[in-house]
């Protein structure tokens, strides 16, 4: 049995009072109800073995491995208390002591860095699963095999983050992004190399693959200019940049940041008017967006111009993608999936009287790839914000 510390910040572990006000918005104590499955009985977990009075044992690692990461619980929580950088911080001492995140993870996670690599390998996943070699228990959603033109920068009035996972799964979202940039009178910039924000390797623990990947992504834009970034988890990671590194350079940078559905909802006046008529679109906020930016005014704002926003009655509850979370935790992200469709359900009949409602916007490429089998059944699209708004206003094909 490891007894060794876990490194963590005392006043931020001391900051959960046990009131149990973050119970309802935690995603697996929702589905076990199980104390230990949430944040405050993961707390609890935690002080226990940072006071030595418990082990660092199988239990303990199943606990922390099983939690989304997705804060919901934070900003229901009076005292403020900083789950999310407690979770990371024990993460990366359980995954320096090579408790978690085995190697074969390592070894996909390092992909990310590789962006030619990365695009290569999902080429070839692709062909894998059109051929029936990857199981479908991975809950890997159908990639393309086409990914279409790259960008072409026009400017540099901003920034266009493009990151990994987004650019070789989802590239069509960039090009909606840019269009709608451009059609703002704006022009973009592109990163000097393609690359990875680092926040899947910060969820896994593996603290110096995040740092080094920081600093690359920092390298690739340079100078002054606003940073749009249009994958929800890319941006958290992105604007948490001067609070992870802790240093003068990465607050400047953090600083720059902003999400599209922001930067877009600011300027929504000089867009062109919709061609199409207006649409009913149900909002889907991935939890990096409404929890950890804090922002999901902005998304509605943006999608108001083209359509009637249909709001879910879940308050935000997480949807159980969680970056890779679905992969690695199959049943659990299946099972938190289940009650997100319910909630659709219930918004597609509430609005029925009123019309159809055929799309779920969600601006996240790791809730929507995750939702958007499971919806596909019940004829559903769902698409980016700007993917949507893009095509309402004929800026894209």
């Amino acid at each position: 049995m490891l007894h060794s510390p876990l490194d963590l910040d005392v006043d931020k572990l001391s900051a959960c009072v046990s009131c149990g006000l973050c119970l309802p918005h935690c995603p697996t104590f929702r589905v076990t109800g199980e104390e230990a499955y949430s944040p405050r009985g993961r707390i609890d977990a935690m002080r226990g073995v940072e006071s030595e009075r418990a082990p660092i044992d199988d239990e303990f690692v199943e606990f922390m491995e099983t939690c989304v990461q997705c804060r919901g619980c934070e900003p229901a929580c009076p005292s403020n208390v900083e789950f999310g950088s407690l979770m990371e911080q024990t993460r990366a001492s359980l995954a320096a002591d090579k408790r978690i995140t085995p190697w074969w993870q390592r070894a996909g996670f390092r992909v990310l860095g590789h962006h030619r690599l990365l695009l290569a390998g999902s080429t070839l996943l692709a062909v894998g699963q059109r051929l029936g070699l990857v199981p479908g228990r991975l809950g890997i959603t159908r990639l393309p095999l086409r990914r279409g033109r790259p960008l072409t920068p026009t400017g540099d009035d901003v920034w266009l983050y493009t990151g990994c996972v987004m650019d070789a799964w989802q590239r069509g979202t960039h090009r909606s992004t840019a269009a709608l940039i451009s059609a703002t009178g704006a022009t973009f910039a592109l990163p000097r190399s393609g690359g990875c924000c680092g926040a899947l390797h910060a969820h896994a623990g593996l603290h110096d693959q995040t740092v080094a990947l920081a600093e690359q992504t920092m390298a690739s834009m340079p100078g002054d200019a606003v940073i749009v970034v249009n994958s929800a988890g890319c941006g958290a990671a992105l604007k948490d940049y001067g609070e992870f590194l802790g240093t003068d350079a990465a607050r400047r940078f953090a600083h720059r940041v902003v999400d599209v559905n922001e930067w877009l909802a600011g300027r929504v006046d000089r867009l062109p008017e919709s061609t199409v008529p207006r649409m009913r679109v149900i909002v889907q906020d991935p939890c990096h967006l409404r929890h950890v930016q804090r922002i999901d005014t902005p998304v509605r704002r943006l999608l108001g111009h083209v359509a009637d926003v249909v709001e879910l009655d879940d308050d935000g509850l997480c949807c159980g993608a969680g970056g890779a979370y679905s992969a690695l935790q199959p049943e659990l992200a299946s099972e938190i999936r289940e009650r997100k469709l319910a909630s659709v359900d219930r918004a597609v009949d509430a609005a029925a009287a009123r019309g159809p409602v055929g799309l779920v916007a969600s601006a996240n490429p790791g809730c929507s790839m995750h939702l958007s089998e499971a919806l596909a059944d019940r004829s559903i699209e769902v698409a980016h914000p700007v993917d949507v708004v893009a095509r309402a206003l004929g800026v894209v094909e």
